[in-house]
């Protein structure tokens, strides 16, 4: 599945602002902040509910290509607020295993 330029920047602003309350958006402070964080960022990406994604099913099983990778390694990067590896999907091929690493590191 491909994504356009422009659907990957509206995803960008759409997970800013996506923390439900609509406060600031919320910094991680835990495995499980990066985790829905990354879970929200997909269901929107892919237009499915968040109960659609499963945290330990690869990242290449929802379709996504090198695009969609490094969009979701940019807006992830600045929610987190730091530099992240552009190899970081492939490292890390699920929500659960990035999730675990970013926390660590983080």
């Amino acid at each position: 599945m491909e994504f356009k330029t422009s659907q990957l920047k509206e995803m960008s602003t759409v997970s800013e602002n996506n923390n439900g309350n609509g406060d600031a958006p919320k910094k991680p402070g835990s495995e499980a902040d990066i985790q829905a964080w990354l879970v929200s960022y997909l269901a929107e990406l892919l237009e499915i509910e968040s109960d659609e994604i499963d945290v330990k099913i690869p990242f290449d099983r929802y379709g996504l290509d090198s695009s969609a990778a490094v969009g979701l390694t940019g807006d992830l990067e600045d929610w987190l607020g730091f530099e992240l590896d552009p190899t970081l999907m492939y490292d890390y091929p699920t929500i659960q295993a990035m999730a675990q690493h970013l926390a660590i590191e983080g």
